[in-house]
């Protein structure tokens, strides 16, 4: 499978497997139907209100934290946290003219505290890239749309330059967040494990993938 390079588009349909715009242009999945419907890109400053929309439904809807500054800064100031820095990127998925999932990289590894020292030196900001934000709104799920996602903030950690580790923390009590990224990441630590249970929230790294080669 062709992975996309940054800023190209991917078109799919629901119910059937994306096909993935290479770098050397745009390639169209096309049904017998004839209709595309979904559209993954890396976002411009027109996608972050809809972006915006999608995170913060998640966190009030499936998250049910609400907006906390100290978790979800990123999420009010998503050109400063993902837009402009080289080594990051934010990435929507359409569906018509509507933004209904979202994607994201940071440049900085997990903190200590809240997380365990040990996971915080694992991964150390600048070397790590952290994926987030990855989220779907529920009418849309069960297309794919969220492996799609991993896989392009993957290709696109792979080719930034400079990241050895690919990490992610998931929190298990969401439906469906578990099981997901247990078929796709390795667990580095289940927090509900730790005396105390932690921060109830699962930690995992996924494979680097290899650069892709123009």
């Amino acid at each position: 499978m062709v992975s996309a390079a940054a800023g190209a588009t991917v078109t799919g349909v629901r119910g059937a497997s994306p096909a993935v715009a290479p770098a050397s242009g745009r390639q169209d999945y096309v049904p017998a139907s004839g209709r595309q419907e979904y559209v993954l890109s890396t976002a411009t400053a027109e996608d972050v209100g809809g972006a915006r929309a999608v995170m913060l439904d998640t966190v009030y809807h499936d998250l049910r934290s609400g907006y906390v500054p100290r978790w979800h800064a990123d999420i009010i100031d998503l050109e400063g946290a993902y837009l402009r820095p080289e080594r990051c990127t934010l990435m929507v998925v359409r569906y018509g003219d509507e933004v209904v999932a979202t994607g994201a990289v940071r440049d900085r590894g997990p903190q200590a505290p809240p997380n365990p020292a040990w996971i915080a030196a694992r991964f150390p900001s600048g070397s790590t890239a952290q994926l987030c934000r990855i989220y779907v709104r529920p009418e849309h799920r069960r297309h794919g749309l969220a492996r799609l996602l991993v896989r392009e903030l993957g290709a696109f950690a792979a080719g930034a330059g400079g990241y050895t580790s690919l990490y992610l923390h998931t929190d298990p009590s969401v439906p469906g967040a578990e099981p997901f990224w247990r078929s796709m990441a390795h667990e580095v630590c289940d927090e509900r494990e730790l005396p105390g249970g932690g921060q109830g929230i699962i930690h995992f790294e996924l494979p680097m993938p290899a650069p892709v080669r123009p």
